[in-house]
């Protein structure tokens, strides 16, 4: 709590003498650069990030953002342009409250929004299995639990923190989506526990978008969509290459068809590159696709790897002051510390 407040006070120094807007300032005169931020919930202090954001940077569609990215120098032009920063909030996965919160946000600010989305899960509204060992054990009444030749004492932190872990291991490290959800289907009755789903847990904004729902955002033109494979399966850990071109090439062509515009951009799952590895880039090659984002914390340039962009982390749960800071390189050694502390899982 002490640590989190020396950062708050931190980032108010910095933005109320004016060193914040200066740094910011010294970036706008570097040269280009694209800011992608990598949001998942629609939650926190999300609301005063986006007040920030639209008055110091000029937030883009992705697509849009890209395409300027990448004109070559010489076609660029400035005349008449906006000369902030910009700047692309990207939502990974789809969650029930991009669209009941973050939906509500970018038209009460004119602010456009990608959401890279799953397919499998917007058909079955499942439990994201990334969510599941948390929920799975946050649920647990027994005393005792034994799992994988492990007892666990349900009555410890430790304990349910390590089942946790266990459960989550091996749903994570399936080398096929078939493996994965027979592995949680099994765990489930282990248990005797089970996670929610759409039917049962509606209000729960952790769930899947439904096609409804994304296709009332898209129309509205502030929310554009991107794929993030059919079942976000990790890649790297994928043994078929045939299912890892499917899983790639089947999400584009079943958000097109329910959409109706093409789809160019992708989203890696988990995102770094050892949950990707090289087949992974070639698969999204292969597949046809003109951009593709990372986890990797870095700025995008016009000689970055567009099938391999990087991505800021965008966390609703700091400051705006303290994001504002982040942002422009400020608060750079407190916030490596925080990552060292953050969530124990994290998508």
């Amino acid at each position: 709590m002490m640590y989190e407040r020396l950062r708050v006070v931190l980032a108010m120094v910095f933005f109320y003498t004016g060193i914040t807007k200066l740094a910011l300032r010294v970036k706008e005169r570097s040269d280009r650069r694209l800011l992608i931020l990598n949001y998942h919930n629609a939650d926190g202090q999300l609301e005063k990030q986006l007040r920030y954001l639209q008055r110091h940077y000029r937030i883009m569609h992705l697509d849009e953002a890209l395409e300027e990215l990448f004109v070559p120098l010489s076609q660029a032009g400035t005349g008449g342009r906006d000369q902030r920063l910009p700047v692309v909030l990207t939502f990974d996965d789809g969650y029930l409250d991009n669209y009941t919160e973050g939906f509500r946000l970018a038209k009460l600010y004119h602010v456009p929004m990608t959401i890279f989305v799953i397919p499998g899960y917007i058909e079955n509204g499942c439990y994201f299995w990334w969510l599941a060992a948390q929920k799975l054990v946050s649920q647990l009444h027994s005393e005792v639990i034994t799992f994988a030749g492990s007892t666990y004492n349900m009555q410890s932190l430790q304990d349910r923190q390590a089942l946790t872990i266990a459960i989550d291991a091996q749903a994570r490290n399936a080398t096929s989506v078939a493996e994965r959800e027979a592995f949680l289907a099994d765990i489930q009755l282990i248990l005797g526990v089970a996670l929610p789903c759409r039917d049962t847990d509606a209000l729960d904004g952790n769930m899947p978008l439904t096609w409804e729902q994304i296709k009332e955002m898209e129309a509205s033109g502030l929310i554009s969509f991107g794929a993030h494979t059919v079942n976000h399966p990790i890649l790297a850990n994928i043994a078929d290459p045939t299912e890892l071109l499917f899983e790639i090439k089947e999400s584009r062509r079943i958000l097109e068809e329910k959409l109706g515009s093409p789809i160019r951009t992708f989203a890696y799952p988990v995102g770094k590159f050892q949950h990707i590895r090289e087949r992974g880039v070639e698969a999204v090659r292969a597949a046809g696709y003109t951009w593709a984002v990372t986890t990797l914390e870095e700025l995008d340039t016009s000689e970055s790897n567009p099938l391999f962009l990087g991505r800021m982390p965008g966390d609703t749960e700091v400051h705006w002051m303290v994001m504002a800071a982040e942002l422009v390189g400020l608060l750079g050694v407190v916030s490596r510390i925080r990552k060292k502390y953050a969530k124990l899982f994290t998508k």
